[in-house]
């Protein structure tokens, strides 16, 4: 699993003009779930997104998270992310979940960020959307969690 978390001031998501999703202060997520991602992985990015230290303290250093100020997080699918650009010049997405497997795991981190007390907007799961933000910083970061192994 993939994201890229942009700090905001603000930002919105817009199918066919219309706004479906939309947050003042907090964190744009851009999340990209491959084959071998599981609920249990998206529960991890969850709680890594919800207490992920990318916002400054009073002395200036990145300590406090989007919990820690009550944020907003606006989370938006984004297989693309999975594209492997290695070889050639056009993105392979072998490795992107089908859309079958991808959404339920998209819906289990929208809940577990939930879950946590934050609120969350989303874009809409494959739908052609116009995402705008303006950045906080900026700053920007990848977070990649690899797959779990869970022993059972």
């Amino acid at each position: 699993m993939i994201a890229v978390v942009q700090r905001v001031k603000s930002a919105r998501v817009r199918v066919g003009g219309e706004c479906v999703g939309e947050i003042g202060r907090g964190l744009l997520v851009l999340l990209g779930i491959a084959h071998a991602d599981t609920p249990a992985l998206a529960r991890d990015m969850a709680h890594k997104l919800a207490h992920l230290r990318c916002f400054e303290d009073q002395a200036g250093k990145m300590n406090l998270s989007a919990l820690d100020l009550s944020c907003e997080i606006l989370l938006v699918s984004q297989f693309t992310l999975l594209g492997d650009t290695r070889r050639g010049r056009r993105p392979s997405f072998e490795a992107a979940a089908r859309p079958e497997v991808a959404e339920p795991l998209y819906q289990a981190c929208r809940a577990a960020l939930e879950e946590s007390g934050l609120r969350v907007a989303t874009g809409r799961f494959r739908a052609e959307m116009e995402v705008e933000l303006v950045n906080e910083g900026p700053v920007t970061l990848l977070v990649e969690l690899p797959p779990r192994i869970d022993a059972s």
